[in-house]
């Protein structure tokens, strides 16, 4: 039991940390210095691929590299679970974000009501810029599923590029 918990609980906290970590890097380092990049995902594009397809590979480089770590260093086992569950945390974050959302990747065709409230959610992101910077347990402000544009401090979609 104690083995299954210590493989478990790792994977299960990796999950349910990354979605604040997401909210973070999203609000202060995509909407912030990375915006050179995160600006392709809130114009049209042309094709399938955007400079923001970047911040994914980077964060499954990071992912990698703990898996080494993991795997190959004494006393540093526990993050093999542990990006574990940040790697199916970023498989749900593309079906649902690149999938079923942007229909970046095929998912089917079907609508779910729990996925169709996400969706809504990131819709309100890219119309104003702002809140909700998480994606799979977003928070929209009252105030801004109301009032449209304005909202919390974020990059506008139309805000240009820092620097």
């Amino acid at each position: 039991m104690g083995s299954v918990i210590a493989t478990v609980g790792p994977a299960l906290l990796g999950f349910v940390l990354m979605e604040p970590v997401t909210w973070a890097v999203h609000r202060y380092v995509m909407h912030g210095p990375g915006w050179v990049l995160h600006r392709s995902h809130h114009v049209r594009r042309a094709g399938r691929i955007e400079a923001n397809d970047t911040f994914p590979v980077a964060f499954a480089t990071l992912v990698g590299a703990a898996l080494a770590v993991g795997f190959n260093v004494d006393g540093w086992g526990w993050l093999v679970p542990l990006a574990v569950g940040v790697t199916a945390y970023g498989a749900a974050y593309a079906l649902v974000h690149d999938g079923y959302i942007h229909r970046r990747i095929p998912v089917g065709s079907h609508r779910a009501a729990a996925l169709e409230a996400l969706a809504r959610a990131h819709a309100v992101h890219h119309r104003t810029g702002g809140e909700p910077f998480g994606m799979l347990a977003p928070f929209v402000p009252h105030a801004q599923r109301r009032s449209g544009p304005s909202g919390p401090p974020g990059r506008r979609i139309d805000a240009p590029s820092p620097g």
